[in-house]
């Protein structure tokens, strides 16, 4: 969907939430304001756009608190809990919006009305989770799968993609070996076909076959690709595949050629404007409900440090195209951090002062880059900007990784959500894998996305150093 790969059971669950949020909503308006069903009925008219807000806003404070991919990583519980605290998050959004439009939203109006509703809500959206993964089940909605192939693409798709975390949407049968390939996979995870591809894929409910073979100049089963694929399995490039179940880019399979006739790395003139004024309207609304904040921080560094002491330093950083511009932040170390050269930030670094240490744990320290944002030196949804010592060094050891001054650097972006702070070489590695899937897939929904997250990211301190 707008080329970011959405897993189907999540898709279902948000519209089940949604309309789960709606009849809870719809309940405590009846119960409060009516008690008779006819004239409720002959009012819903009325009702219905505070049912629909309700529900909305709800569901984007659960998003935005990582409710529905807290279901992979920390369970039903970790799901609830989180859930709890968005719908609590949720009622002064409500008031909010009462607020602006009190003409049409009249029953968001009661914090009576929408105390009932979210308690009636967890209640509720607790009991339709349950029928949801306990009827369908967790393996339902997957795809079963082969690959195709056995050495060292194959191995690399076994190491990355059989972990909880990424596997979500599939279950592997096997991996099926090429005649004179070197096998890299353990035996325990072969298939040894007593038949064709063709026969087994028909004995079997495989969805999908995926092409994992190191050297194809050694010829593929074209034949019985063409049988599954007139059957209806679906055939996919392991780069391909692995690029969607973990939603980024397989970097030790990639080649330019890949680069050059893949979907994506495009852009518009329609794209460009709409991600920037997308920019300057987040960067505009986080200065005025930050700046109290942003103000309080100037005043706890000069405390710390003595009125004299600096609260905002500046670094050159690189951009797009590998221009060199310069990047503001709260001072969160002393003053001489960096006397013997620069170094990458490290866990409880002896460099960093105690509001330094508290500002860096919350991202208060990266809050002056909204004027980065506002001048349009950055993005504010993009890959993280890196100083240009480290990037002549990092471009020289890691293949692809001046692709990523292809687009404005940002505040935030998809490798700050899905991957902690990179303080080495081969973490840097696996944040460019994010980077370069945000670069082929960018579009304002991944964007929006992007920055609804980026609220999980601040409250519970992910990636912080």
């Amino acid at each position: 969907m707008f080329k970011h790969y959405f897993h189907l059971p999540f898709i279902l669950l948000g519209l089940i939430d949604l309309v789960v949020l709606a009849a809870s909503c719809s309940l405590a308006v009846f119960f409060r304001f009516f008690g008779d069903t006819a004239f409720f009925s002959e009012h819903f008219a009325i009702v219905f756009p505070s049912l629909v807000v309700f529900s909305f806003i709800n569901l984007t404070v659960m998003m935005a608190l990582g409710v529905y991919q807290a279901s992979v990583e920390e369970g039903m519980s970790g799901m609830m809990l989180r859930t709890i605290m968005a719908l609590m998050l949720a009622i002064p959004v409500h008031g909010f919006a009462y607020f602006v439009a009190s003409d049409w939203l009249w029953y968001l109006g009661s914090f009576d009305l929408l105390s009932s509703a979210t308690v009636l809500s967890v209640f509720c959206l607790g009991i339709a989770r349950v029928l949801f993964f306990g009827v369908l089940g967790k393996e339902r909605f997957k795809r079963r799968v082969v690959v195709l192939g056995a050495g060292r693409r194959a191995k690399r798709l076994l190491q990355d993609l059989t972990t909880p975390f990424n596997r979500k949407g599939f279950t592997l049968d096997g991996f099926i070996p090429m005649p004179d390939e070197n096998v890299e996979v353990s035996e325990e995870h072969l298939i040894n076909l007593p038949g064709s591809l063709y026969e087994y894929v028909i004995r079997h409910p495989v969805r999908e076959i995926v092409i994992a073979v190191d050297d194809r100049r050694g010829g593929l089963p074209m034949d019985d690709l063409l049988e599954c694929k007139m059957a209806g399995v679906s055939i996919i490039d392991g780069i391909n595949f692995y690029e969607r179940e973990s939603r980024k880019v397989a970097l030790e399979m990639l080649t330019r050629g890949w680069l050059v006739f893949s979907d994506g790395y495009t852009f518009s003139a329609v794209y460009g404007m709409g991600k920037r004024a997308l920019d300057i309207i987040t960067a505009a609304v986080l200065l005025v409900f930050t700046f109290p904040i942003m103000l309080l921080t100037a005043l706890a560094i000069k405390i710390e440090d003595g009125f004299s002491a600096p609260v905002v330093y500046s670094q050159e950083r690189v951009g797009v195209n590998n221009r060199v511009f310069r990047v503001y932040k709260f001072r969160s170390m002393v003053t001489d951090a960096e006397k013997n050269g620069a170094v990458w930030a490290k866990q409880n670094d002896s460099r960093v002062t105690k509001v330094g240490d508290f500002i860096r744990r919350v991202r208060i320290d990266e809050l002056p880059q909204i004027f980065n944002v506002l001048n349009g030196s950055m993005a504010f949804v993009g890959p993280r900007p890196e100083r240009p010592i480290f990037v002549e060094r990092l471009t020289s050891k890691i293949p692809f990784y001046a692709e990523r001054h292809r687009v404005k650097p940002g505040l935030t972006g998809w490798a700050q959500l899905c991957f902690a702070y990179a303080d080495n070489e081969e973490d840097t590695r696996e944040k460019l894998r994010y980077d370069l899937y945000y670069i082929k897939n960018q579009s304002l929904l991944l964007d929006l996305l992007i920055v609804l997250q980026t609220v999980e990211v601040v409250l519970f301190k992910k990636g912080s150093r």
